[in-house]
């Protein structure tokens, strides 16, 4: 389990308190600037607490070898920068550096799950966003950690990827491992995660089931939009309300 309990950052995050459970996808929803990305981060142990704590099955993460928590948490930034112009197998491999070896099947495996496979000889400069995107993931999933956070992993990804990067984060959900996902896109919140955690100014409004987290309710409350749903659950789209 990954929790936080009265997590509290300055300024962007105030008593946060949550348990994310493993072998599930969990969705951060909220408007621009509500510490989506920030909470993203504590999660991953990359922003230390002013107040309160995030614990990693019952452990203080903050507790944990640099090492030990890097095999544990793979953690997908929104903006991911490549210094050096490596191909995408040798990128993927660098995945690997937690576990100390190659981890050739991993890689290998990491690369087909994401359509990359084709594009290993490739060097990451010659890459669109999608696809560079796709690569950055393979290489957290190389590192075969018990939790993957990713920051608006489908931003840059076009419709039938974007649908091919939730199965595969939906397969390893089914394979016990937690995936904590930043998204904008309501409608894929709502159709592919598993529990929905809607922040606001710093604050937790809701944590609970799609359903629930993403009523028209809270929706006019947070986004200040009226909205409605349409369509069967597993397929819900949202639509305004002049």
């Amino acid at each position: 389990m990954l929790e936080t309990v009265d997590l509290c950052i300055s300024e962007r995050l105030t008593g946060v308190t949550t348990a994310l459970q493993p072998g599930t996808i969990t969705a951060i929803c909220g408007p621009n600037g509500a510490g989506k990305s920030t909470l993203l981060s504590a999660l991953a142990g990359l922003l230390p607490a002013d107040e309160g704590k995030v614990l990693l099955d019952s452990a203080p993460l903050s507790a944990m070898p640099p090492r030990e928590r890097a095999r544990a948490i793979g953690y997908l930034p929104q903006s991911g920068e490549v210094a050096w112009d490596v191909s995408v197998a040798n990128l993927v491999a660098l995945g690997r550096l937690p576990h100390g070896d190659a981890g050739k099947f991993a890689v290998a495996s990491a690369l087909a799950a994401t359509a990359m496979s084709d594009f290993a000889a490739r060097p990451m400069s010659t890459l669109s966003g999608g696809e560079k995107a796709r690569a950055l993931l393979a290489r957290v999933l190389a590192g075969e950690p018990r939790w993957i956070l990713a920051d608006e992993p489908l931003a840059a990804l076009d419709l039938a990827h974007q649908i091919g990067l939730l199965k595969v984060l939906r397969a390893q959900a089914d394979s016990g491992v937690g995936v904590v996902l930043v998204v904008h896109d309501l409608a894929l919140a709502m159709n592919y995660a598993d529990r929905v955690l809607v922040l606001d100014e710093g604050r937790l409004k809701a944590d609970s089931a799609p359903e629930e987290a993403l009523s028209l309710d809270i929706i006019n409350d947070v986004w200040g939009v009226k909205a409605r749903w349409l369509g069967e659950p597993g397929q819900r789209a949202l639509t305004t309300i002049e």
